[in-house]
């Protein structure tokens, strides 16, 4: 099982040591996204993660990548809602020097201004491509729908007219304030030796502030909310979802189960019934997306424009079908081997279990080892099961985002 190791600094690490494998992944996870940044500073936790690739005193963003590829690593980043992880996959015998890599540019990141506008054309160019993928594009207007007036509602890219102004000295002032060492954890898994990774981390994120300030989270009164985008594209792309369960709730376990039933398969009872038996979508699933203080359950399709009522139906009558007769003894007795199969599959991975670790590390400050994890999964009840039912089949608390050619009343299809 993995360990939370505190150092002197007061830095966190989340080791899990896997010692059959020849890799490790290392991650630094900071408790910095979209949900921190105020009016004039949307897109700048995303902004960060890419001038951080763009170059140190003492290395050019060319170098960068020259030295990582020199050690057959892979090094990437990604920000999220919530949070921002830098990382890098390393043979073991390269660990320290694949982290003194990832260490200058976390420690040491110029943010040259000439380096700055040519990254925002970059950024400008993905948020186009956002807005040409419609099934990303939908699940930004579902967040903003479901999360209406709260941090969470904000694009993780912001807007053009957002990223223009960002200078320098934001960069520099953000990082001062977000990028805190008690809301900093560094993540490890693979083949590695812990005292060596001790060593070099002590001291290495000094620097950092020592305390984030804190927020306090007043949730907006909430009150579904629905947005219909017209464009010309080949199909329409529909969310529906209600608000429920937050990171590490004690029902989680049970609503990845009826999750996995409603949408998580080829078989669950969404897929074979819009898509196989109804032959509505090609694309249906329902997911699970659990944040630090709330969460939520929806599901998504991809139809021909002619057929979104008929999908909507046929997702109300599923629900319908959800709270009067609930699920069969076999579907849960399925669902479980199918979700203890998927994260098994997962440990087995060293930039999975970097990334399960980490985020469990940040939010909730402890790892559950893998025994522990399955022991849950088995231990869901059907009372557990109709418990965590009631929190997704009551239409009235939905919200939804459609991108289609056609302006339909996507409120109106849900009342009916």
């Amino acid at each position: 099982m993995g360990k939370i190791v505190t150092l002197k600094c007061g830095l966190r690490l989340a080791l899990e040591k896997i010692p059959y494998v020849q890799s490790v992944t290392t991650g630094i996870w900071v408790s910095a996204g979209c949900v921190d940044e105020n009016e004039k500073e949307r897109g700048i936790s995303h902004f960060i993660e890419h001038m951080m690739f763009k170059g140190t005193s003492k290395r050019s963003a060319r170098q960068i990548a020259e030295d990582t590829d020199a050690l057959g690593a892979q090094m990437n980043a990604f920000t999220a809602k919530e949070n921002t992880c830098y990382y890098v996959k390393s043979l073991s015998s390269n660990l320290d020097k694949a982290v003194e890599i990832l260490l200058d540019m976390m420690t040491d990141s110029v943010f040259s201004p000439e380096e700055m506008e040519r990254e925002k054309k970059v950024v400008m160019e993905e948020m186009k491509m956002v807005q040409d993928t419609p099934e990303d594009a939908v699940q930004d207007m579902f967040y903003e729908e479901l999360f209406r007036n709260e941090p969470l509602e904000r694009s993780i890219l912001g807007t053009p007219e957002s990223l223009a102004p960002i200078t320098h000295d934001d960069i520099v002032s953000y990082i001062r304030r977000e990028y805190a060492l008690d809301n900093i954890v560094v993540s490890v898994a693979g083949n590695f030796d812990e005292q060596q990774v001790c060593e070099i981390f002590e001291e290495k994120l000094s620097g950092f502030t020592a305390v984030k300030p804190v927020r306090e989270y007043s949730p907006a009164d909430y009150s579904p909310s629905f947005r219909t985008a017209v464009k010309d594209i080949e199909q329409s792309h529909i969310v529906l979802g209600c608000r429920s369960l937050k990171y590490g709730d004690d029902d989680f376990y049970a609503l990845t189960l009826l999750n996995n039933i409603m949408g998580g398969s080829m078989s669950s009872r969404l897929f074979q019934n819009i898509r196989e038996e109804k032959g509505l979508a090609y694309t249906v699933y329902s997911f699970n997306s659990p944040h630090d203080k709330t969460g939520f359950f929806a599901i998504n399709a991809g139809v021909a424009h002619e057929k979104v009522e008929d999908t909507v139906a046929a997702i109300r009558e599923e629900l319908q079908k959800l709270a009067d007769r609930g699920i069969t003894d076999r579907e849960l007795e399925v669902s479980k081997e199918q979700i203890k199969g998927s994260y098994i599959f997962g440990l087995e991975n060293t930039s999975s279990l970097m990334a399960a670790n980490g985020k469990r590390a940040l939010l909730r400050n402890r790892l559950i080892s893998q025994e522990e994890s399955l022991r849950r999964i088995d231990a869901v009840t059907m009372d557990d099961i109709r418990k965590v039912t009631n929190l997704i089949t009551d239409l009235s608390t939905y919200s939804g985002a459609l991108i289609s050619r056609r302006d339909i009343d996507l409120r109106k299809l849900i009342e009916n």
